[in-house]
């Protein structure tokens, strides 16, 4: 969470490698091995113990049921943020290339 929040709040470039890395995303691989990579991985799953795949999903699934509500709370802070000045002028900036002159 504190990798994430970092990375949100700072907009800061983060490549897949480093997103890996620091435990945001599952797995990083090169363009072009996405398929691959995936069909290999649903090749695994398929092969393996299907009552313990299926009860430990459901297990981690219900972390998730659990956030909902943050989810949508969550994402409607964010709507109303993307629709006020600081959108346009974060926009302008980078357009001109130029620092920003938030609304403070």
């Amino acid at each position: 969470m504190a990798k994430a929040k970092y990375y949100l709040l700072t907009c800061a470039p983060l490549t897949g490698e480093e997103a890996e890395r620091i435990g945001l995303v599952s797995l990083c691989v090169n363009d072009g091995e996405e398929q691959q990579t995936a069909l290999a991985i649903a090749a695994d799953l398929a092969a393996g113990a299907q009552d313990a795949i299926r009860w430990t999903k459901h297990s981690l699934n219900n972390w998730y049921r659990m956030m909902g509500p943050t989810f949508d709370a969550s994402l409607g802070l964010e709507f109303l943020g993307f629709g006020g000045p600081d959108v346009r002028e974060g926009v302008a900036s980078h357009r001109e290339k130029r620092t920003p002159n938030f609304v403070r």
